[in-house]
């Protein structure tokens, strides 16, 4: 019983201290991020840190595939899904990364900030054109209009997903209250496979 009650402890602190190295990440990059900062957050004491994960680049790369797994995990269950037509997977794909991202709004902006630093981690991690070029997606989309290149209407579609994510700081002023946000976050599931469609159709 005690040490079924000490591990569920260790989890415990072990997901306050990444969703506080999160939050670090976020604000300050890694390069400027300090365990201490971290350990703030979270409520902790540094040595109670450093006794989880040893190091900042240790508690990193933790967070940093998780986060990489969250934004694009969504995707490759959907690309290979032999049993959906193109314009279902236009719909899941859009319904799968607003409703991830209207629960974790910061996620695009940590991944896509540290990006620039070390690309090849997220290369590396995401295996892009494997995901893509041997995906179901493609192959029906090839088998649909062969003139698009996947490329082009894959970045056209991650864009359109990500990109009101990404600069919600500057949108918001625009856009007034945050629930006001979310009824339009909520209505692009609809709009923007509807779009895509119109790229298909009439491009």
């Amino acid at each position: 019983m005690a040490k079924a009650k000490k591990t569920q402890l260790d989890q415990s602190t072990e997901e306050k201290i990444k969703a506080a190295a999160g939050i670090v990440f976020t604000k300050k990059g890694y390069g400027n991020a300090r365990t201490r900062d971290i350990a703030e957050e979270a409520g902790i004491n540094l040595a109670l840190l450093n006794y989880y994960f040893r190091s900042k680049e240790k508690l990193f790369q933790i967070v940093m595939a998780e986060r990489i797994e969250k934004l694009f995990g969504v995707l490759a269950p959907v690309l290979n899904d032999a049993e959906t037509t193109l314009d279902e997977k236009l719909e899941k794909i859009t319904e799968n990364y607003i409703d991830m991202l209207l629960e974790h709004p910061d996620l695009p902006i940590f991944v896509l900030s540290e990006i620039r630093s070390n690309p090849e981690q997220l290369a590396n991690r995401v295996q892009a054109p494997k995901l893509l070029k041997d995906s179901v997606f493609v192959k029906q989309l090839a088998e649909r209009r062969s003139d698009i290149n996947p490329l082009h209407f894959i970045i056209n579609l991650l864009g359109m997903n990500l990109f009101p994510f990404v600069a919600k700081p500057v949108l918001q002023p625009v856009l007034g209250s945050e629930d006001f946000y979310r009824q339009m976050m909520v209505q692009r599931k609809k709009l923007i496979p509807a779009w895509m469609k119109l790229m298909l159709d009439h491009g």
